[in-house]
């Protein structure tokens, strides 16, 4: 029987035209011999406009669900997560080839790290990529040195939370995604990096779409009186979880 890397992907009505793009770059990774992907697309409310853009492929489960937010819509998603890793993949983004066999090299090679991130660059309109400096260096990522950079940095984390790869175990421990407006990515990877360590490729792992009708686009995004509020509730789970001193792996009894 096959394992399985679990894809989970939020999407509404104005990102579902992307999905072909996501799902082309989807079949163009190659997994080692025994492993697969499932696709969950996980509609962040209940209309008629995002069903006809997803792709037929018996790979891929498509739900609705009450609008609540990307960090809703992917966490409603883990119910049906029957795999080992899961996959963060944005409705409106593409995993460059080789993305997803990394990723999964990186945890089954090392039991002690929790999860995975890789270098992104922002796809713009024209086609064209750009990058950004200050990636860390490829290897692991001792914990809380995401959480203590991001603090440090006007809350800007040195690796970028699109491009996480969970084990499910402890994505599940943790919550899922934070019940925020915007930032719930944030939130669980400095959840992630308060528990366990993690890794970092310096391989391109996602290609970040830049278009217009983006949430992160939105003046609404940028509001300060809400991104102080979603700060100060992000850096408070996270030093919350380190002083609890429960930590990833469990070891001893």
């Amino acid at each position: 029987m096959s394992r399985r890397i679990i894809i989970v992907t939020a999407v509404h009505a104005p990102s579902a035209h992307f999905l072909a793009d996501a799902y082309k770059s989807l079949c163009e990774q190659e997994l080692p011999e025994g492993w697969e992907w499932q696709w969950l697309i996980q509609e962040d409310g209940m209309g008629d406009d995002v069903a006809p853009h997803v792709p037929d492929d018996e790979r891929i489960s498509f739900r609705q669900g009450r609008r609540g937010g990307p960090g809703v819509a992917r966490t409603i998603a883990l119910a049906r997560a029957d795999g080992e890793y899961v996959k963060v993949l944005d409705a409106d983004d593409q995993l460059p080839p080789g993305s997803l066999a990394r990723d999964l090299a990186a945890l089954e090679g090392d039991p002690s790290l929790g999860w995975a991130t890789s270098r992104a660059l922002d796809l713009l309109p024209d086609g064209s990529t750009a990058g950004f400096p200050g990636d860390p260096d490829h290897g692991p990522i001792e914990r809380k040195a995401v959480l203590d950079y991001w603090a440090a940095h006007d809350y800007r984390a040195p690796v970028h939370p699109a491009t996480l790869f969970i084990r499910r175990d402890l994505l599940v421990a943790l919550g899922g995604w934070m019940a925020l407006p915007a930032s719930e990515d944030t939130g669980l990877l400095l959840a992630l990096n308060a528990v366990a360590r993690g890794w970092f490729s310096s391989e391109v792992g996602l290609l970040y779409r830049k278009w217009e009708g983006q949430a992160t686009g939105q003046a609404a995004h940028t509001d300060s009186a809400e991104r102080d509020a979603r700060m100060a509730i992000v850096e408070a789970r996270a030093r919350a979880l380190d002083s609890f001193q429960w930590r990833y792996p469990i070891t001893g009894n």
